[in-house]
């Protein structure tokens, strides 16, 4: 391993438990890991931290047994393990949950816990019991958590904190001992993440080991023994959780001087160009009323849930609202669809980039002149000369990294994002609406997000910021709004932002004064 300091496993020697010793791979002519070494030991919690591209997937996969190393080798208990499948691995207790996660949504929270070692009514295997299916999943559930998901309920209907807690559940039941968490945390809302943290805590208490991989990294110190840093497919260094900051994991990830994560905010004093009075679709949100003047960026804070997507599809023509108006340069508008939209100037990079902002089968040139070409009408072509010019100017100017002839599926999440922004930043709009435009994304590529916002602001856009990370509103936006339960409960400018009341303002639909007090102390 190479490593700013020795670690324990350099100076002892293999530890006991699930360990990566050597490891290297190779995609093509891309070296994705190399000689990394790294452990899971019982009764720890191992953070494992890097950018997009670093190889924690590649790592993740190899050791769970969906890929094999070219050189070097996993080892159970200092003894090496070929495992030719995720199946394979599961035999020895090592069982992973992806972000993407398993469920099968048909079936009952019990049929999917018990997935893969159903138990039957008889001796040759052959009938489903579902009642002791029941009694395993109730059993195990409990376990983990004191108020149990009803083992009889539809997985369809489960929220992600409850899929996540199902699929933790199976490992259980499969008797596992290793649990690799991919970004856990990564769409749940505060409150959740902190539920499911308790849960590893609970699992380390019983011995378990979990490998923990984040891009929150005040998470992975929080939840952590040890954090392993993964830089440009290196192990860079492996130290205990309570010697690390998160300051120096950051430029650990990136491998230079990090002086700020954010870009200093600029003041901004232009005139409204957008207002909007008493927008309503109910049950999402009911009046909503609010200016955003030019070079502003206006944060939108609150819990997952809360109406703030809903609030930004009405304004862009997805879900147009029930009633209220908005106005544009002092005019009434009434988008009907995004195109009319998008021909008034506005832009949207959605929360869910695979689905609404990307083709996966384009490449990432072709995804970065889509919106341009579907405004030049109908019979528009764009020559392929004109797509290299424009997508190379958008890739200078947002650093995205990796090939861009490539299907844009191929880019790691923050590169994806970039070519999400640039598509939109081609056509020059005058309001640009993020919502949660750093989920997923590792911190290089969030302070690469953060200067882009600025930037458009700068240049004289004015930004609409959907964010359930209060850190980046507080050091990004010029003013904050508050959504709870679908209403604003509050309004900040950046001269009060104070995180204890925007917390508090947004659990106002959902709890009593009392409640809340109680909420935040926990």
């Amino acid at each position: 391993m190479i490593s700013a300091h020795p670690t324990n496993d350099q100076v002892r020697g293999p530890p006991s438990g699930l360990s990566a010793v050597g490891i290297s791979k190779r995609f093509g002519g891309v070296k994705a890991l190399t000689e990394v070494d790294l452990s899971i030991r019982p009764g720890e919690v191992h953070g494992l931290v890097g950018e997009n591209g670093a190889g924690k997937s590649t790592l993740i996969r190899i050791l769970s047994g969906g890929l094999k190393p070219d050189e070097g080798s996993v080892q159970l208990d200092g003894i090496s393990r070929s495992y030719s499948s995720p199946a394979d691995s599961r035999k020895d207790g090592v069982v992973t949950i992806f972000q993407e996660l398993a469920i099968v949504p048909e079936l009952t929270v019990a049929e999917n816990i018990v997935l893969g070692a159903e138990p039957s009514f008889d001796r040759f295997g052959l009938t489903l019991s579902r009642h002791r299916a029941n009694l395993i999943a109730e059993s195990v559930l409990r376990r983990l958590r004191g108020d149990a998901i009803d083992p009889r309920r539809r997985a369809g209907t489960l929220s992600v904190a409850e899929r996540q807690l199902v699929e933790i559940g199976r490992a259980i039941a499969l008797d596992a001992q290793f649990f690799i968490m991919d970004e856990p945390t990564a769409s749940l809302s505060p409150r959740e993440s902190n539920a499911l943290l308790d849960v590893v805590r609970k699992l380390r208490s019983e011995g378990k080991a979990i490998l923990f991989v984040s891009h929150h990294l005040d998470e992975v110190l929080e939840i952590s023994d040890r954090v392993t840093v993964l830089r440009g497919g290196r192990a860079v260094t492996t130290l205990p959780a309570k010697a690390a900051t998160s300051e120096q994991l950051i430029e650990l990830m990136i491998g230079r001087p990090m002086e700020t994560l954010y870009p200093p905010r600029l003041p901004c004093s232009g005139p409204p160009v957008l207002r909007v009075r008493n927008l309503s679709r109910p049950p999402s949100f009911e009046d909503i009323s609010f200016d955003l003047h030019r070079g502003e960026i206006l944060g939108f804070a609150g819990l997952v849930g809360a109406g703030r997507t809903e609030i930004m599809r009405a304004i862009f023509g997805l879900e147009p609202p029930h009633r209220g108006t908005i106005e544009l340069d002092g005019k009434t508008v009434a988008f009907r669809s995004p195109r009319q939209a998008v021909r008034a100037g506005l832009a949207f990079v959605s929360e869910d980039r695979k689905g609404d902002g990307l083709v996966a089968q384009l490449s990432g040139r072709e995804n970065l002149v889509l919106t341009a070409a579907a405004e030049g009408g109908s019979g528009t072509v764009v020559r392929r000369a004109s797509i290299r010019v424009l997508s190379e100017k958008i890739r200078q100017q947002l650093h995205i990294r990796g090939s861009l002839d490539l299907p844009v599926a191929g880019l790691s999440g923050g590169n994806q994002q970039k070519v999400v922004i640039g598509k939109w930043l081609l056509g020059h709009p005058r309001i640009m609406i993020f919502d949660e435009p750093t989920r997923g994304i590792d911190v290089g590529a969030k302070a690469e997000v953060y200067r882009t916002i600025q930037k458009a602001s700068q240049d004289g856009a004015s930004i609409l910021l959907v964010s359930s990370e209060l850190s980046e509103l507080i050091h990004v936006a010029h003013r904050i709004l508050v959504i709870s339960g679908g209403r604003i409960t509050a309004e900040m400018s950046s001269d009060d932002f104070d995180e204890k009341e925007i917390l508090k303002a947004a659990f106002a639909a959902h709890l009593s004064s009392a409640a809340t007090e109680a909420e935040l102390r926990a």
